[in-house]
């Protein structure tokens, strides 16, 4: 009996290692559609919570829980050091994406979403497509990235703000922005690392290309004149920039031994396995751009677009991620600090002067 007590007490909303202050965590179901999905609302500080909705097939209630609070706290952070007027949220629905996704599953997911009274505003995330977000829009108007708000596919603004913060990292390393002759390594080559890649040649760089998917590593060969590695060892390269576009984590106590690059500077999420990592980067001599910091240009193109698709003050806002890297990069040589750290001291300041004012 005790032994229940104690499980049930450390699954306890409250009690979870990454609740961490979230204001709102709304736990939604619909019988008749299958719905099992959990919203949560990190802060709203600075206006509604934004966050994309995921839709995953979760080995548990509890790792989806967990995914959501980590996720939306992420956001907090992004919108904040974007220089957004928005709070950071997260959804998730427990679904595998291929099997039990539903348009019907996606409204009643809308349904929900509108009961929060705009609090949390929905978008695109893994598992979601373009499609899904209409039908949740037909029950909500607390939705991004449709037709009707947005400027469709965030990916090409994901892709010109890792752009622009590469050149802010080789300027800080190297003294100059100019791409010309650099080696950079693209690990990834979906659509944002795909038009990364892209930015990256017609800018005068060198590229080394890996991914899982074959036909675009040969597409980016013929039209880049890259040199293709397998995308596991595209972190061991001998390079000027590390450019992880795929799958989180992958800068970890096994990898960064072997990185050979100065700077590390990609659009994957989450790419620190732990706060450790960022230290060992450092101790390394390895720049790193902090990946909610490189990768905003996808959250600012679905909130900052204007009436009749005007994407001036998106590409504006995406560009200057480059000016935001430079402030970060030195004040963490200033202050003997790690660039991750140094942001989410600078995204944690704008909320303290908010809450003050």
């Amino acid at each position: 009996m005790n032994a229940m007590h104690t499980s049930i007490h450390h699954s306890a909303v409250f009690d979870h290692p990454e609740m961490d202050g979230h204001e709102n965590i709304v736990f939604a179901q619909d019988h008749q559609t299958g719905l099992k999905a959990i919203i949560a609302v990190h802060d709203t500080t600075l206006g509604p919570a934004l966050g994309g909705c995921r839709v995953w097939p979760y080995d548990s209630p509890y790792d989806a829980l967990n995914d959501a609070l980590r996720l939306s706290r992420g956001m907090t952070y992004k919108n904040s050091l974007a220089g957004l007027p928005l709070g950071g949220g997260k959804a998730v629905i427990i679904a595998d994406p291929r099997k039990d996704k539903s348009v019907d599953l996606m409204e009643a997911f809308g349904r929900h979403v509108d009961r929060l009274s705009g609090t949390y505003i929905t978008a695109e995330d893994v598992g979601v497509s373009p499609d899904d977000m209409e039908a949740v829009a037909r029950f909500t108007d607390h939705v991004r990235g449709t037709k009707a708000t947005g400027l469709g596919d965030p990916s090409p603004y994901t892709a010109l703000g890792v752009f622009e913060g590469i050149k802010a990292s080789v300027a800080h390393v190297f003294g100059s922005a100019d791409l010309t002759g650099r080696t950079i390594s693209v690990q990834g080559l979906g659509h944002v690392g795909y038009d990364v890649a892209r930015q990256l040649h017609e800018a005068g760089a060198k590229l080394i290309v890996s991914d899982i998917h074959a036909p675009a590593v040969l597409k980016a060969i013929e039209a880049f004149g890259a040199t293709a590695v397998d995308p596991a060892e595209a972190h061991m390269i001998e390079a000027d920039v590390f450019t992880p576009c795929a799958l989180g984590a992958g800068l970890n106590s096994r990898t960064i031994p072997h990185i050979q690059a100065k700077i590390v500077a990609g659009a994957a999420n989450n790419q620190l396995q732990t706060p450790a990592d960022g230290i060992a980067l450092k101790k390394r001599g390895i720049l790193y751009a902090p990946d909610y910091a490189i990768n905003a240009g996808g959250v600012i193109s679905i909130t900052q677009v204007e009436p009749g698709g005007n994407d001036t003050v998106v590409c504006e806002k995406t560009i200057a991620i480059g000016k935001t890297l430079s402030q970060i990069f030195v004040r963490a040589e200033r202050e003997n600090s790690t660039p991750e750290q140094i942001a989410d001291k600078m995204a944690e300041e704008r909320l303290a002067a908010a809450r003050k004012a």
